[in-house]
């Protein structure tokens, strides 16, 4: 019969939730002095440990890097054969070390601090020898590893991960780090287009599907087929934004008792369609007022209603941004 193992699974996952909420409630004073000695550094924060920890100092350096930290990853080792010039008088080191006794990264401390150059300790002992060689310690305890024999890295490395997060995180807050900041670390991939590009970016601003809201609907239902948008934008003699006739509106319109073909389009329009005035707006946001509403065309204008273009939700889609 084959097992089950989502007990097992469940209770690793409770494991490291314990370990996490009883990290929050014992944060102390340790979490400022960090952030501030980071704040007040003004090089770079070089991150550096062995091992699992290195692993999750290489990830806390890639976050602090994409946040505003200039950070970068040393491993140990290659810090003892050349690379410990990579650090600067200027800079800040992050050793990341449970037991705060690891060979590799022991034998690189007194070096930096013969530089005179700040370090945070990252361990569970103030006793270890990370730990005493640091300026300030941000204690990693964990009560019990999620790993059935006890051994492997796993709450602590949960737990590290967590603290580097909660570190990057405040320094966000305290530099007011913003979206806009954040696009410019990502100015390509999936985050670079949610984050950068802008509803004027993506927006259709010729060859409109446009007519008269006194337009005959069978004319403007030309013109809405020729669009290829799914609708049409009716507008006032002031050229402004009057209406909007989708292919929903007239199916429905299509239902009901009197339906006259040779109509006003207006008479079947929805006659207050959802605008925008703000084209720098992110089309990130623009996808999120689209989804609020349940709509798939925004349509954006100037003050006085004159229509400046239409953002479809294909286009966002195509762009890899919805």
């Amino acid at each position: 019969m084959k097992q089950n193992y989502i007990p097992v699974a469940r209770e690793v996952l409770a494991i490291e939730a314990d370990t996490l909420k009883t990290a929050s409630e014992a944060l102390d004073e340790s979490i400022n002095l960090a952030v501030d000695l980071i704040l007040g550094t003004r090089g770079k924060l070089i991150v550096t440990g062995v091992g699992k920890s290195g692993l999750i100092g290489a990830k806390i350096a890639a976050t602090m890097a994409s946040t505003g930290t200039p950070s970068f990853f040393l491993h140990p080792t290659e810090a003892l054969h050349g690379d410990l010039g990579m650090i600067g008088k200027e800079d800040a080191v992050l050793a990341i070390s449970y037991s705060g006794e690891s060979e590799e990264l022991s034998s690189i401390l007194p070096h930096i601090k013969r530089f005179d150059i700040p370090l945070i300790g990252l361990t569970r002992s103030a006793a270890s020898t990370l730990g005493r060689y640091s300026d300030v310690l941000v204690p990693i305890r964990v009560e019990r590893e999620a790993c059935p024999l006890g051994v492997a890295p796993t709450s602590s490395t949960t737990l590290t991960l967590a603290v580097g997060d909660a570190l990057a995180v405040c320094l966000m807050k305290a530099r007011d780090f913003q979206k806009e900041d954040f696009a410019s670390f990502h100015p390509g991939g999936s985050l670079g287009r949610k984050l950068f590009v802008k509803v004027a970016d993506v927006m259709r601003k010729e060859q409109l599907p446009v007519t008269d809201e006194n337009t005959p609907l069978k004319e403007a239902i030309v013109t809405m087929s020729e669009g290829r948008l799914g609708a049409v934008l009716l507008t006032g003699s002031e050229g402004t934004l009057r209406g909007l006739l989708t292919d929903g509106d007239l199916r429905r319109a299509l239902m009901r008792p009197g339906f006259d073909i040779n109509a006003a389009a207006k008479t079947y329009a929805t006659p207050e369609p959802r605008t925008v005035r703000e084209s720098e707006m992110l089309a990130s946001d623009a996808l999120v007022l689209m989804e609020e509403k349940k709509i798939q065309l925004l349509i954006v204008t100037d003050a006085a209603g004159h229509i400046h273009g239409v953002l479809h939700l294909h286009d966002l889609v195509e762009k890899g941004i919805a």
